[in-house]
This record gives structure tokens, sequence and C-alpha cells, in this order.
């Protein structure tokens, strides 16, 4: 696949649409959209003016505030591909202590269904598909469909959606789930060289199996694809694998201020994939893709909610700065 660069690439952003209810030091904030696919759109959007960036979710009508899709109207993010249902919408709450949370799902969207994906997006192929779910509503059939539907795009996945447990009680864990594991190893194989996957630090210790961060990144050497595999640290930063090549590290860098930390992985997902889309696609351009990422990525939590993105000038800035966390 050759590199897109010098065009105008579009983007297509697929997972729940989720309604964000945050308690940060026993204080319940207004309620914020949420969800990798507003986050890492969002964040697109104000890197980069050009691209075309849709969105393909379900959307429960009953406990949903339509102002909170102004802020994606008003960026001109495409939600066409929005299906509305007479239910509850997805509804996290994130409860932080610290830089730790507890996660509870008090309600969820319908699982999406590939009989329901917008046949505008079909007729006008996307450069790159970010699976980014929330809570297992994208399946391996509906992976499987798009794989066939778009046979030259790249996949993005962020790990989280499709290896969270998520108990009777609505508490998000990262426990050991056999039929999870199994079906994101699936998932892998089934994607192959188109294969971008970023997971924080406690998803790709699970998904591997291994605790040594090493071993962690090593273990994806063991899929016979050319898929790039990402797993971002918080403050230590992020690693970068591919078969054949040198394992990368990335540093974090310095926020003025530590304000709210969520979507931050999101940022990096959408950034890193935009840059490598816009570059030659060599090992180097990989790195220099991931240092923007990280950059742009240290901004968000500057911030309450969506708030804290950036635009490509002020993420350069940042990077010629070399102000990384030690």
């Amino acid at each position: 696949m050759s590199s897109q660069k010098n065009k105008d690439l579009s983007f297509l952003f697929i997972g729940h649409l989720a309604i964000d209810s945050i308690i940060r030091f026993k204080k319940l904030r207004k309620p914020t959209l949420g969800g990798s696919v507003s986050f890492g759109s969002l964040a697109l959007r104000k890197y980069c003016q050009n691209e075309n960036i849709s969105i393909v979710s379900n959307l429960g009508k009953l406990n949903f505030n339509m102002s909170l899709l102004r802020s994606l109207e008003k960026y001109n993010i495409d939600l066409r591909g929005i299906k509305w249902f007479d239910s509850n919408n997805t509804n996290f709450v994130l409860d932080y202590i610290n830089h730790s949370r507890t996660l509870t799902l008090k309600a969820k969207s319908p699982n999406l269904r590939f009989d329901d994906f917008p046949e505008e997006y079909i007729n006008n192929q996307p450069d790159v598909i970010v699976l980014v779910p929330l809570c297992n509503e994208i399946s391996y059939y509906y992976v499987s469909e798009i794989l066939n539907t778009f046979p030259d795009v790249f996949i993005g996945i962020d790990l989280q959606g499709f290896i969270r447990n998520i108990n009777s009680n609505g508490i998000v864990s990262y426990i050991w789930d056999e039929n999870l594991i199994k079906n994101m190893n699936k998932i892998i194989n089934l994607i192959g060289d188109r294969l971008i996957l970023k997971g924080s630090e406690i998803e790709m210790k699970l998904l591997s199996g291994y605790e040594d961060l090493d071993a962690v990144m090593n273990h994806f050497n063991i899929f016979d694809n050319n898929g790039i595999y990402i797993m971002t640290l918080g403050e230590a930063g992020s690693m970068i694998i591919r078969k054949g090549q040198e394992m990368l590290r990335i540093p974090a860098f310095k926020a003025k201020k530590v304000i709210d930390e969520t979507g931050a992985g999101d940022v990096y997902l959408a950034i890193f994939l935009y840059e490598f889309l816009n570059s030659d696609m060599s090992w180097m351009d990989i790195k220099n893709s991931a240092y923007l990422a990280s950059a742009a990525a240290s901004f968000l939590v500057e911030r309450k909610g969506p708030d804290g993105f950036k635009c490509k000038t002020k993420v350069l800035q940042r990077v010629k700065q070399k102000n990384y966390i030690n």
C-alpha cells in the first residue's frame, strides 16, 4: 500500500458515542460527550482542518441530550452514520482518584450491526477506518465484513472496548476472559498487515499474558503480519513494535498541568494515524508520528473534557521543546 501523502484523507470512526458522567474529588460534573469516536474525531479536526471525518455509531434517544452533539456538528464531523434507537444511550460513570479511575457502565446502546452500515460510506471509501468500541459492541463478524467491504484501507484499533470485562453491576475491569482474548487474537490475524493497534499498559498486558513491558511488546511478533502495535504508558510514554524492526520507546511530554486524563489515548491514536498516512511509512516516519501523537495527547490532559485539543502548529512547538517527563 502506498503513502497517501499530499492527499486530503478520509477517516471513519466506528463505535459508541457515550455520555460521560465524571466524578473528580468526589464531585459529579455535568455530563459530557464521551467515547473514542468523539475524542478521536474532534482531536483530528482541531489538528488538521481539511480531512473528511465521519462517525458510525448507534445512539439511544431516551437519556441523550441533543446539545451534546453540537461540538461535533460545529467542527463539521459527518454524523450521517449515526443510527437512532428508542433506548438508553451508552453511559459511563468515571470516578477518578488521583490518576486511577473506577469505570461503571450504567446503560448501553444496541450493538453495531453491519446490515445498518451507511451506503454512502461504502460508495465513498475512506482511507482509514478506526474501530474504537467501548463495551464490546463491535463483533468479529462486523470486522470481517468491514475488511470484505474495504479491502484496501488501513484499520486502526483501540483495544479497550474489545477486551473489557463488564459484570452484572456494570463495573468495568480488565480480568482474563478467554473468549474475549481469543476473539481479539482472531481479529488481529484477520486484519493482518493493515493493522495499527493501540492499547494501554493494562490492556496490552492482559492481551499478551506478560507483565514485563519488553515481553509484552515482543509477544506481538508471534502474529504473522506486519501490523503496528502501540502500548501507551501514561507518564512513561509509549512503546511501538513491528516485526523485523527495533522497538521504539517514545517519551511523554510534560503538560502545564493535569486536569483530566480522559481521552488521551484516543488523541494519541488519531494523530498517529493521520501522521502515519501522511508519511512514507518508514520506521523513522513512524517514530516521528509517535512523537507528534504523544505531544498532542499531553495537551488534552490540561483541560476538562474534550477541550484540550490543539492544532498541529502548537503540537510541533511542544515536540521541538523536548520537554519530556523523566
